[in-house]
């Protein structure tokens, strides 16, 4: 504690909200503050939401995408096509390229990126688990749809490499996106004219 505070609560309620990512102390005490301000079923609903999302939304264990059901949303879908898989880095790529609605296959989300400077290797993500579904689903395309950025480029490497004997086949989001930006950056417009006009990852242009 830094004795700046009148209230002990209050402080630690501050110190919690300025773990949050993207979160500096002034704006977690604008935020406790802005909790105190409302009625009280309003922080009480918030809390609830959290803990109930802490403790019943888990991992789908057949795409790694969020889910509070044994498979998520999407991989349950009969109105997906279960041979197109698009790989993602993270959850939120997911929601990026769901919101183009120019995709209707499904996804695998790797967890990360391949990175050594970070000690991220291919082990330390969803690659292995790619491969093993690549082989036992028969997919027949696996979009690769990572940013396109030093380690995305590696990760799509990587992938290729373990992909291309497999019999499907390995595609790239066209380049309509800016190097070395994030995917959840880029407009839905760009993004979803990259997936529509893909290419073979063997031949990028």
């Amino acid at each position: 504690m830094n004795g700046n505070f009148n209230s002990i609560l209050l402080e630690s309620a501050v110190d919690e909200l300025a773990k949050l990512p993207g979160i500096g102390r002034k704006t977690a005490l604008r935020l406790a503050l802005h909790l105190l301000r409302r009625d009280e079923q309003e922080a009480y609903s918030l809390g609830e939401a959290i803990i109930r999302m802490r403790r019943d939304v888990r991992y789908c264990p057949r795409c790694h995408n969020i889910t509070e059901e044994e498979l998520c949303p999407i991989c349950s879908s009969p109105k997906r096509n279960p041979k197109i898989v698009c790989v993602v880095e993270n959850v939120k790529d997911v929601i990026t390229v769901e919101a183009t609605h120019e995709h209707r296959g499904l996804y695998h989300v790797l967890g990360g990126l391949i990175s050594p400077i970070d000690g991220i290797g291919p082990s330390d993500i969803e690659i292995d688990s790619l491969v093993k579904r690549v082989a036992e689903e028969k997919i027949e395309e696996v979009i690769l749809a990572l940013s396109p950025t030093m380690e995305g480029d590696t990760t799509n490497y990587y992938i290729y490499r373990r992909l291309e004997d497999s019999g499907a086949e390995i595609t790239v989001l066209a380049r309509g996106l800016s190097i070395g930006n994030e995917l959840e950056f880029t407009d839905e417009l760009t993004l979803g004219r990259s997936i529509s006009n893909r290419i073979p990852f063997a031949t990028p242009k």
